[in-house]
Order: structure tokens, then sequence, then C-alpha cells
């Protein structure tokens, strides 16, 4: 490494324009907030904020259109991305539900049940797929699992009967398909999909 030859910091004698390819400012540094206000509303102070760099050609220079929109709004949140399947997850009596369809086919398996017609309801049960695994390497394979909507006991067919709430959309994901496979090879279980 070599040793710096001018001591730091650097003085710059009056009248300087320039040093090297940067421009020398008289005034002292604009306050951060008149900063991002000038930033927001793409005005400039007549000192500029570094000209070369915004390629501004002279101080007074409006700031180019595509930096005015690529700043944030100042103390604003951005707004929430609205879920991939547009469904709105909802709660009833501390039970939380992924979508509202499921929720209202909660409701008539609950009067399903009162009726007699089903039994033995349970929501959110899990089944193993595949269990936990070491490879060769001595790492583990985690076990995977299927969460199914509902599941109850058929009183007519005395079979229990596992439901997943589904839309067309979600009928057709490829991981959701996989796992339908699964339960019907592994657990002997075909899925009724509503």
């Amino acid at each position: 490494m070599t040793k710096r030859t001018t001591s730091w910091p650097m003085v710059v004698p009056a009248g300087t324009k320039t040093v090297g390819t940067a421009r020398v400012r008289d005034d002292a540094p604009m306050p951060y907030a008149q900063k991002k206000l000038a930033e927001k509303f793409g005005t400039r102070p007549a000192h500029g904020f570094d000209d070369i760099a915004d390629g501004a050609s002279e101080p007074g220079a409006r700031t180019p259109a595509y930096r005015r929109e690529a700043l944030p709004s100042l103390g604003m949140a951005k707004p929430k991305k609205a879920p991939k399947y547009r469904n709105t997850k909802c709660e009833h009596d501390g039970i939380k539900f992924d979508s509202l369809k499921e929720r209202s086919r909660w409701f008539e398996l609950i009067q399903m049940q009162a009726r007699g017609e089903i039994r033995d309801l349970r929501l959110q049960v899990r089944f193993e797929l595949t269990p936990r695994k070491q490879r060769d390497d001595s790492t583990w394979e985690r076990a995977s699992f299927y969460v199914a909507d509902f599941v109850y006991i058929d009183v007519a067919s005395g079979k229990q009967v596992v439901e997943d709430v589904k839309s067309p959309a979600t009928r057709k994901n490829p991981a959701y398909v996989q796992k339908r496979k699964q339960m019907l090879a592994v657990h002997d279980i075909t899925i009724k999909e509503i």
C-alpha cells in the first residue's frame, strides 16, 4: 500500500470549481429533510446535489422522471399484496379458516352432524405421506404430510371421508395433485374435493 502524500482532510484553494471529475460546492450540504423534499417534488435548489452523478448539465435542472418515480413515498407503508388465489382468511369461534368457502362448508358439516348424517367431525387432520429417513451422507430427509380440511365418518356407509375445499385453480396445483396421489397410494384414501 502506498503512503498518502496529502493530509486529510484535503485542502482545496478558494475559487476552485472542480477537483478531478467532482464539482466543488461553496455552500454547506443540504439538510436531509430538505433533500428528500426536493427529490420528491422534482425541484432542485440552486446548489444541486451531485450534478455530474445526476447527469444534469446545470445546477437548477429538474430531477429526471425515472428518479422521481423510483423514490418511495415518505412515511407511507407499502400496500399489502393480495393472496395468490384471491381467498379471504377468516375466523369463527376461534377457528381460523383459509377461505370463506371453507368456513361455509364447516357450517354445513356442523349441521349434518347435528342431524346425525355424519359423526366424529374433525378439521385440519394431518396425514403422514412419507416418513423421515436418513440419506447415505448421514443427513436426514424430512417427512412429508398432507393436512386435510375436514375428516368425518359417513353414518350411512360407515366410511371415513377426507374433504378438502378447493377452487378450480387450486385443484390444478402440482403440489396438491402430488399429495392427492400419495394419499391414495399410501393410505388408500380418495380426497373429496368441494
